[in-house]
């Protein structure tokens, strides 16, 4: 098949969060699978033109409508590391001349993000016209690509994308690309599609509500998201019209780069290990504990954490400065507790005063690559207490590297981590069912309580753990297989 994603993000050329790298590496799957799969994104000023290959002539791209203005872009080219996946970028100063993919320091959320967008999702219909490629599938990704299932649906239905079927996928539906409502006019479509395409909402404009109408096909990156976005709990307002559109939601679980995160081959790690050598596995331990300056102690266990310090991901509940459980764990247990991570100020500030005040818990604020490595590969558990997770990878790298997850049970955590059984030893990790200070606390004790009672149920824990496998070629046939369903309208 012929599949054209069109997105924001894609690694490594711009990333804001994990869609830039769902996008790549299933693009770079489907490729291996023997498919023609195409991207395009903005050239942002992050992406260095001199390392892209500039396609001949500039790219007219009509802004919809009788009377639409055409605005010109150029174009340039690259291929996705590793793989024959060609890359378009759009080239725009208006648009995409500027810092930032959303927004800036000064601006977080650019208000001409609406047409900004809009001109993307138009011109990748005139790229595929100047290339002479009609994709099979159009492929958009959250609300900044959801209004290319809209076009394909009201202004190309008689056109040479006739045949062409639509896909598009969540990745986390707390951000819908709501504006106010006199940005539709950008969009140079008729106002009785502000209601009729479904943009309406709350008299706002909200795209990634459009594209859900109009998209052939709808997915999301988990299961057990895919069925808790039909929830009033997690829907963010939109839930009525994903129950409507149920038959038509599938949920496709993410997959991980397992050459990328593999204890056996990993260079980023002091030491390499497997299911049947673990030695390194405590040396990393120890590389782990000295580098942050906590006592090298093999026989307590280490609890890490790697993300976003943001109120999704549950940090209320376990480093707030009034009721947060993160102290009670430290100061209560025979532990240490590892944290690697930046985002909201308050957070951050708390994880300072905890490393002050603590000698068995150590942050580091910011991010860095070889580190997040380090503390999957040297810790023995792993905390995401997240409010939601549309998938999460954190947990799959964890249980790649034998560290067992403790986690909130929601979205791709639910699906990813098998519930400890301490009466048989079954399971891959530690769960609980509502986000409280009292169940982090709770849970992370019975971990520990694993740790020094159950040693053979950990150890076990842990191969069962490596031995899992979350390919994204499993997830490319998925995707292969409802792509084709949507060709034949079949679904």
């Amino acid at each position: 098949m012929k599949i054209l994603m069109v997105s924001s993000e894609a690694e490594p050329f711009a990333k804001a969060g994990g869609l830039g790298d769902a996008v790549s590496a299933l693009s770079r799957a489907l490729s291996r699978a023997g498919h023609e799969v195409r991207v395009v994104l903005p050239r942002y000023y992050c992406i260095d033109r001199s390392k892209l290959e500039a396609v001949d002539g500039p790219l007219g791209v009509k802004m919809g409508g009788p009377s639409g203005c055409e605005e010109w872009a150029g174009v340039y080219k690259s291929y996705l590391p590793g793989s024959t996946v060609e890359v378009y970028f759009v080239d725009h100063e208006r648009y995409f001349g500027r810092d930032g993919i959303y927004g800036s320091k000064a601006e977080p959320d650019f208000p001409d993000n609406p047409e900004r967008f809009a001109f993307l999702c138009r011109a990748s219909f005139g790229l595929c016209r100047r290339l002479g490629w009609i994709p099979d599938i159009l492929h958009a990704h959250d609300w900044p690509g959801s209004l290319a299932p809209v076009f394909l649906r009201h202004e190309e239905a008689n056109s040479e994308f006739a045949k062409t079927a639509s896909v598009l996928t969540i990745h986390n539906l707390g951000y819908q690309g709501v504006y106010p409502k006199e940005a539709f006019a950008a969009f140079r479509l008729p106002w009785e599609l502000f209601h009729g395409a479904g943009f309406e909402f709350f008299d706002k404009v909200n795209l990634l509500k459009a594209g859900l109408l109009s998209a052939d096909i709808l997915t999301t990156v988990s299961p057990s998201y895919a069925r808790e976005i039909q929830t009033p709990a997690s829907g963010f307002g939109l839930d009525g019209l994903l129950r409507h559109r149920s038959s038509d939601l599938v949920g496709i679980l993410n997959g991980v780069d397992l050459d990328e995160w593999d204890p056996e081959t990993d260079l980023r790690i002091p030491a390499r290990y497997s299911p049947s050598k673990m030695a390194g596995k405590d040396k990393c331990k120890a590389a782990l504990q000295k580098e942050l300056g906590l006592p090298v102690d093999s026989t307590k266990p280490l609890v890490g954490m790697v993300g976003r310090l943001t109120e999704q991901k549950g940090v209320g509940e376990l480093f707030g400065p009034l009721y947060g459980s993160a102290y009670r764990v430290c100061a209560d247990m025979a532990l240490q507790f590892a944290v690697l991570g930046s985002g909201e100020k308050w957070c951050e500030d708390e994880l300072r005063a905890l490393s002050g005040r603590l000698p068995n818990f150590k942050a580091i604020i910011g991010f860095d690559e070889r580190l997040a490595h380090l503390v999957e590969a040297g810790s023995d558990f792993f905390l995401m207490p997240s409010r939601y997770e549309p998938c999460g990878l954190n947990q799959m790298y964890s249980l790649r590297y034998g560290t067992l997850p403790i986690v909130h049970r929601t979205g791709g955590l639910s699906d990813t981590v098998e519930n400890y059984n301490q009466d048989t030893g079954a399971g891959t990790g530690f769960t609980f069912d509502q986000l409280t200070p009292r169940a982090v606390y709770d849970t992370v004790g019975w971990a520990v309580w694993a740790w020094y009672n159950r040693k053979e149920h950990v150890a076990a824990m842990r191969a069962r753990a490596m031995a899992k496998r979350f390919s994204w070629e499993h997830s490319a046939a998925e995707y292969a297989k409802l792509y084709q369903c949507a060709i034949e309208r079949g679904c």
